[in-house]
């Protein structure tokens, strides 16, 4: 179930969407695969394809890397940083990030 009203059901996505739906959710540690996973679930129906583009090339790093940078552990270096890639290291970022709404503390 969508952790957001406006998200779309994931049979409702192209299949595109649902493939890096998929993958944002599948990332081999669960703490990415929460965080990423729900970035994921809540905007991808409405990305344009250039931030599809750039969610595919996010997706491509390891899951280490993603998880010191969207956590703030490690800075996200120059050389990979974009506007992705910074969106969600912020919502990332604010606690409980990757929980859903009934589970995160105030």
């Amino acid at each position: 179930m969508p952790s957001d009203p406006s998200a779309s059901a994931p049979n409702e996505l192209d299949p595109r969407r649902r493939r890096l739906l998929f993958r944002a959710r599948h990332r081999g540690t669960k703490e990415a695969d929460l965080m990423i996973g729900a970035f994921v679930e809540r905007l991808v129906a409405g990305f344009t394809e250039a931030e599809l583009d750039e969610l595919e090339a996010v997706l491509e790093y390891p899951d280490v890397d993603l998880s010191d940078w969207l956590t703030g552990r490690r800075p996200i270096p120059p050389e990979c940083r974009t506007q992705m890639l910074d969106r969600m290291a912020i919502e990332c970022a604010s606690p409980g990030a990757g929980l859903p709404e009934g589970l995160r503390r105030p």
